[in-house]
């Protein structure tokens, strides 16, 4: 559990993973260097042997910090529980059940029944099968740290995240997926806050974000390890282009041409890209 200036919601999220049915665990916290009362009510669970807090001497950020809270870990799983959110009691062990029934998997996402219906929780899919569901269907690797479970050696494996800001959860299951089967895990296994204070508002950060998902799923589907067919890869990035087409059309007709030219530039288009999603994007908007 990393924490930053927590201290309206940390004891929820505390409590809850305090009260899992699944009982071997150690709950790490790391604090890094709030102002407000956040260490103080953490140190109120200490009494607790599960519970180990840690003081960061600086401020690292969100996914450093995801960082440094793994490497303090010892377990065979990482779970990350945010510090505003909530696990429900019979999550933990939902999750590690699942993974110790598919041991050569990487990572559990959570998904809701209209991703994936095709047999009953848990299910493994392989790194095509994975790929083909975020780039060619209905997406799979949307999900935020508090809905994964991750094997240790997978994340220490590919070096934990890299740091990106808003994308580096995105990033990290497109890099596990393309080498390790991922377990799709049932819904509501833990609750997600959303509230004022939060990093994202896509108000404020909307267009960057757009442009740093899109470079992150451009440099997957390049990479050489990206299972998909020659067809299938190209057909998922003329998809890209095309919904990142999308966006900046969207911009520039709602009376937003620097935000739309911001995302062109980092699209960095050649003119036949241009002409191809362009044109498929005022077909796919028109219609």
């Amino acid at each position: 559990m990393t924490a930053y200036n927590r201290e309206k919601y940390i004891a929820e999220a505390i409590e809850s993973v305090l009260a899992q049915t699944f009982k071997d665990f150690e709950l790490i916290i790391v604090d890094d260097g709030s102002e407000d009362r956040t260490v103080e009510i953490a140190r109120r669970h200490s009494g607790d042997p599960r519970v180990r807090l840690h003081l960061n001497e600086k401020n690292l950020g969100d996914y450093p910090n995801r960082n440094r809270a793994a490497a303090l870990a010892a377990g065979s799983y990482l779970k990350y529980v945010d510090s505003d959110d909530l696990i429900y009691p019979h999550g933990l062990e939902v999750m590690v059940r699942a993974m110790e029934q598919f041991p050569d998997s990487a990572f559990g996402l959570c998904k809701p029944d209209y991703y994936i219906n095709r047999a009953p929780y848990p299910l493994q899919l392989s790194p095509v099968e994975s790929y083909r569901w975020h780039f060619l269907r209905t997406g799979l690797f949307g999900n935020a740290p508090a809905s994964a479970i991750i094997r240790r050696d997978a994340f220490q494996a590919m070096g934990g995240f890299s740091g990106k800001r808003y994308v580096g959860d995105v990033e990290l299951w497109l890099r596990l997926g393309a080498r390790y089967p991922a377990v799709i895990l049932p819904p509501g296994l833990t609750w997600w806050r959303s509230h004022a204070e939060q990093e994202i508002k896509y108000e404020e950060t909307g267009c960057d974000t757009v442009n740093l998902f899109y470079s992150v799923a451009l440099e997957a589907l390049n990479s050489p390890v990206c299972p998909l067919s020659p067809e299938e890869r190209a057909e998922a990035i003329r998809r890209l282009k095309r919904d990142h087409a999308r966006h900046v059309l969207r911009l520039a007709a709602t009376g937003q041409p620097a935000s739309a030219w911001r995302l062109l530039k980092a699209a960095s288009f050649s003119w036949g890209d241009l002409k191809l999603a362009f044109s498929s994007a005022e077909k796919q908007i028109s219609s």
